[in-house]
């Protein structure tokens, strides 16, 4: 009897480590050797097939500062080097970096990271020789056939005698290069910017950039230990922090980044964090965009501006974005940009300025939203920027450790029936909360209520973790805050054990 075909999707039931948002991630103990090396022999024979991969094809890689990532870069490298590749290693670096260096030699690369999450869980990022894999690839992926030889793993997936990486190829200078020079080296003079470091990877290359832009930089709360910093829902020690730094050391404004420092925090001279969408929607604004890509939960101060002739929302996760993106751009809608609630910036499109021109670089890049809107508040404020919005404000927090399976019940379980009966059951939960009934839901990712009055809660489990995503949109930061907590409180402790009853 013929052996069945062992897949790519097949490694992925076996050991739990599925692709999320943004690749593949799962916890470390399941990401093991045996896991890595099947999940990048899967990815570059599904580049094969598209004929973008084949042997003597240089494959960029570089990884985070979690304590499990050179284990597995080791193993992602020894998976290159199998399948006729070679892998160019390009150290401990930002996501957009490794991107910006692989995308102009148009080679594939993967960086080893799990972003924002827990240290005991750990992942893989994808790109494609012009861009992140997108939704097609990742099936494609799933249905390589893989050949995982068992000499050379022991009983617990881990490697016999891995090769070592070797020493980095530096790619740190032409990313300095992309913003300095687009933006000039006096375009931060006069600003004294903290740069909050804790584990993030970028954290010595970003105080490089600013500085070489002409601000003073001050380190700050660098960490020996990973700190899941998620600048999507951020700790109440981080919030403390900056508006202790902000007041002890005399702050124009306070920078920081997740642990592969590709999405972007940035605080005010008070140590006021601006939320990702804001900046995001400012920096589009700055970069005189055409045309701005964003999920469905980003802030409505989007539209509400009128500062763009076109907008387009999206599923949350860059993928989307960035898909959204490419037609956009194909249909000739000018400067092309996109953004995520979590600060992410996508570049689709060069823009010239002064003579100066930046590539476009569509994935999740944290530097260029920042400098941006530092360079334009060098003339006004970062809160004289922010009040030209329509008073607009969103708020995310999750639920720890809540099982997927819940979440789905209870969306599963909001939606039941005809519009009519969804809508009767939405209210009795939430319209009190909401002040006002439903007025439409948008099912786009999740379930996002609109009702009437203005306020918006949107239910999402998350794609990387067990964990429920709550956003929540009103006229101001303590209605939004105010609001988000009192649907955690509800989802948690009412319609989590209703949904289980199926009542």
């Amino acid at each position: 009897m013929t052996e069945k075909p062992f897949t790519t999707s097949d490694l992925m039931a076996e050991s739990g480590v599925g692709f999320g948002t943004s690749g593949a991630r799962g916890l470390v103990s399941a990401l093991t050797d045996r896991v890595a090396y099947g999940y990048t022999q899967g990815f570059l024979r599904h580049l094969r097939d598209v004929g973008e991969f084949r042997p003597g094809t240089k494959v960029a890689l570089a990884g985070d500062l979690r304590p499990s990532t050179p284990h597995i870069l080791r193993a992602c490298a020894a998976a290159i080097r199998d399948e006729g590749g070679e892998p160019v290693f390009c150290g401990h670096v930002p996501t957009p970096a490794l991107a910006d260096y692989a995308f102009a030699r148009a080679i594939p690369s993967l960086m080893v990271t799990g972003s924002h999450i827990p240290d005991d869980r750990n992942g893989i990022k994808f790109h494609r020789a012009k861009g992140e894999i997108l939704k097609p690839d990742e099936a494609g992926m799933t249905r390589q056939v893989l050949t995982l030889d068992r000499a050379r793993f022991d009983a617990d997936g881990a490697l016999i005698n891995p090769p070592p990486l070797g020493e980095p190829v530096d790619i740190t200078q032409g990313y300095v290069r992309r913003y300095v020079d687009f933006f000039g080296p006096e375009a931060l003079a006069g600003l004294r910017l903290g740069l909050y470091q804790h584990s993030a990877v970028g954290r010595d290359i970003i105080a490089r950039i600013l500085a070489a832009l002409g601000a003073e930089v001050v380190p700050l709360g660098r960490s020996d230990s990973f700190i899941p910093v998620d600048t999507e829902a951020l700790r109440p020690e981080d919030i403390a922090l900056a508006r202790e730094w902000a007041s002890e050391h005399q702050l124009d404004a306070i920078i920081s980044t997740d642990g592969d420092s590709d999405r972007p925090l940035l605080a005010d001279h008070r140590g006021e964090w601006l939320r990702g969408d804001i900046l995001g929607l400012l920096c589009a604004r700055a970069l005189g965009a055409d045309c701005v890509v964003t999920p469905v939960s980003s802030n409505t101060a989007l539209e509400l501006s009128g500062a763009f002739a076109r907008t387009i929302r999206t599923r949350i996760g860059s993928p989307y974005v960035i898909a959204a993106m490419d037609e956009a751009g194909q249909d000739g809608a000018g400067i092309v940009c996109g953004y995520e609630a979590n600060g992410g910036f996508l570049l689709g499109s060069d823009i010239a300025r002064d003579g100066q021109e930046i590539p476009a670089l569509p994935t999740r890049d944290a530097v260029l939203p920042v400098v941006s809107v530092l360079a334009a508040a060098k003339q006004r404020s970062l809160a004289e920027l922010c009040a030209d919005l329509p008073p607009r404000v969103t708020f995310s927090d999750r639920l720890k450790d809540f099982p997927t399976s819940d979440s789905q019940a209870i969306l599963a379980w909001l939606t039941l029936g005809s519009e009519t009966e969804q809508r009767a059951r939405i209210d009795a939960e939430f319209a009190g909360l909401a002040g006002g009934a439903l007025s439409r839901i948008d099912q786009t990712d999740g379930l996002r209520m609109h009702f009437e009055g203005g306020a918006i809660i949107h239910l999402r489990p998350s794609g990387n973790a067990p964990e429920l995503r709550v956003y929540t949109e009103a006229e101001s930061e303590a209605r939004a805050s105010a609001l988000n907590a009192q649907a955690l409180a509800l989802v948690r402790d009412r319609l989590a054990p209703r949904a289980r009853q199926g009542t």
